[in-house]
């Protein structure tokens, strides 16, 4: 995967003049999520006031701050900082979404169930990706394409298919509201685990985290 800003910075001299800067621009920011990690992008709304009103307009909107906006252009894996500025033109300060199903699948549990979920995956040395954490209290686990799909299947092999586990899939459809995009007017998305040049185009299968995060969701759930 190809990283240019502006056709001549590296990664680390991208990422640590970013941190210098203080808040970053939102096509810098789209520009490392397509041409470093290689991932599309979308532009996404914001919702904001005590109303926490969504700014794609509709007033009855069932998931303000949380979408894409109507008609937003996807900026494809591998645009540059000049393509990403470009697309981001006629949406200035709009969240920047990552597409779910495409390069990846979320498995979504609650925040605390997930922190110590990664702790104890992280000793056991099974292979992680990135794992987002959102202001209402989620944690979300980057896993290959088709976990959505198979989760049913793949509860029902390990014996967690009754267990009525606060623990789901996101796939095809879904949108992940990228760190540090503001989610749903409640706050900024971080990273629990950041991507990198190894994780972030070949995350995990599904099958391998999912019996640490369904006994460790079992256990909050008692």
């Amino acid at each position: 995967m190809g990283f240019t800003i502006g056709g001549s910075r590296g990664t680390k001299e991208f990422r640590t003049g970013a941190r210098r800067r203080g808040r970053v621009p939102e096509c810098t920011v789209v520009a490392e999520y397509t041409g470093l990690w290689g991932w599309d992008a979308v532009p996404g709304a914001r919702a904001a006031g005590p109303a926490r009103d969504c700014s794609c307009g509709d007033a009855g909107c069932p998931a303000p701050g949380a979408h894409p906006l109507p008609c937003a252009p996807l900026v494809p894996a591998g645009a540059t900082l000049d393509e990403a500025t470009e697309a981001w033109a006629d949406y200035p300060g709009a969240s920047v979404l990552l597409p779910v199903g495409r390069t990846f699948d979320l498995i979504d549990v609650a925040e605390e169930a997930g922190r110590r979920a990664l702790v104890r995956l992280e000793r056991m040395g099974l292979p992680l990706g990135p794992v987002t954490v959102t202001p209402d209290g989620r944690a979300q686990f980057f896993v290959a394409p088709g976990a959505a799909a198979g989760l049913p299947q793949l509860l029902y092999r390990m014996g967690w298919d009754d267990a009525g586990l606060d623990l789901r899939a996101l796939g095809a459809g879904s949108h992940l509201t990228a760190p540090p995009s503001d989610h749903a007017g409640l706050g900024p998305v971080g990273w629990l685990r950041p991507p990198t040049l190894d994780t972030a185009g070949r995350p995990p299968q599904a099958r391998l985290l999912l019996g640490t995060l369904a006994y460790i969701c079992h256990r909050f759930q008692r």
